[in-house]
């Protein structure tokens, strides 16, 4: 019984000295204190780890200001950088009080530079004020089913009532990267701010950008409280996934962490190509001249799949069409889905030229048709009944 108890007090030890890097049986060695794996395309969780646990999230609590600012504001408003009082060591995109600048270039700000006047300035262009601006964080939290996660500041910084889990970013991020414009902002290495006099380039501080070259994404995170924070984001085998480390110890653990979580996750897929270029998918009969027109599939579809994924292919295309149609007009669409959900779409276009039907089509067109006789025999009874009616005066 001692031996047993001392052995069971040994593995507690154990436990504690290993941490949060203790490899799991389902997933990678991370150094973290939570972290998630997501399939970007459906949000299904791959692996996870403290993936609900309340945390500090310091900086990647700019995803949601970025969520918010871009369904409260369009991108080519210009707005005036107010005064900024800024802390010891807080990251800045630099901006002089009464500045003016877009709303797009102050989201490359947020996102690549991670600055804090960036993010209260979108703050004050939304919403008059940063505690309205708040609220509206909240409000959209709360609409996205974020039940882990609540803000106390548009910046991150570690006050009480500002926190969030990995599983919530993972989901906040998925639907980021569903904006064209986000998905652009967040994969940019660089960009040039056009609307600020004179014009300037930023560098992301992003170094998982850099890491891989399929890397998309997303957002750094650093403060005392929450340690280093990443959201990360990749493309790979047709899939993407995102990946979220909370609390990792050191700089460098939280860099090594998404990849690990992406390596992991891209491993568990395999490339299908369901749609290849050119190939036809419909053939709809053409009216009057005959015959049939393919319509081909405009590009390529590769998609990822797991072992336990069901793929398939829906299309939609006219049965019969009519001239003119021109070589490489859209007819149709194919549709490619993951488990009932849309993984890819494609337009159908026609393979050749159509042109319209002359005289000549429609009049064998309608000679072969199989109204003709009924036609013969609707004029038969009309003419019997005209003699009849005759006859009988």
């Amino acid at each position: 019984m001692r031996r047993t108890g001392a052995l069971a007090i040994a593995l507690a030890l154990a436990l504690a000295v290993i941490g949060p890097g203790l490899a799991t049986a389902q997933g990678p060695r991370i150094e973290a204190r939570a972290w998630a794996l997501i399939d970007a395309r459906t949000g299904a969780v791959l692996v996870s780890h403290a993936g609900k646990r309340h945390l500090p999230i310091a900086s990647t609590t700019k995803l949601m200001t970025a969520y918010v600012a871009l369904h409260e504001l369009p991108l080519d408003r210009i707005v005036s950088a107010a005064p900024y009082q800024a802390e010891y060591g807080e990251s800045l995109l630099g901006l002089r009080p009464g500045q003016r600048i877009s709303v797009r270039d102050l989201l490359y700000g947020l996102i690549l530079r991670s600055g804090n006047d960036a993010a209260y300035d979108l703050a004050r262009a939304a919403a008059g004020s940063e505690a309205r601006f708040v609220a509206q964080m909240n409000r959209y939290a709360a609409a996205l089913g974020l039940a882990d996660t609540h803000y106390a500041n548009p910046i991150g910084l570690d006050q009480r009532g500002n926190y969030s889990s990995a599983r919530d970013l993972a989901t906040l991020t998925q639907r980021l990267l569903r904006t064209p414009a986000f998905a652009r902002i967040a994969a940019a290495r660089s960009a040039v701010l056009r609307s600020v006099k004179p014009r300037r380039r930023i560098t992301t501080i992003n170094e998982l950008l850099r890491m891989a070259p399929w890397v998309t994404g997303v957002k750094t995170g650093h403060t005392f409280g929450a340690l280093y924070v990443l959201v990360g984001s990749g493309r790979r085998k047709g899939v993407e996934l995102i990946s979220v480390a909370i609390g990792a110890p050191t700089d460098e653990d939280r860099f090594a962490d998404n990849i690990a979580l992406l390596d992991y996750g891209f491993a568990l897929y395999h490339r299908r190509r369901p749609i290849r270029a050119g190939a036809a998918l419909a053939d709809p009969s053409i009216r009057y001249a005959g015959g049939r027109l393919p319509l081909r599939a405009a590009r390529s579809v590769a998609v990822g799949i797991r072992p336990d994924q069901h793929l398939t292919v829906v299309v939609r295309a006219p049965q019969e069409v009519e001239g003119p149609i021109g070589r490489g007009a859209a007819l149709g669409r194919a549709t490619v889905l993951v488990d009932g959900l849309r993984a890819a779409r494609v337009p159908l276009r026609a393979a050749r030229t159509l042109p319209k039907a002359s005289i000549v089509d429609r009049l064998r067109s309608f000679l072969d048709s199989d109204w003709i006789p009924v036609v013969i025999a609707a004029c038969v009874i009309l003419l019997g009944a005209i003699l009849l009616r005759r006859l009988s005066r």
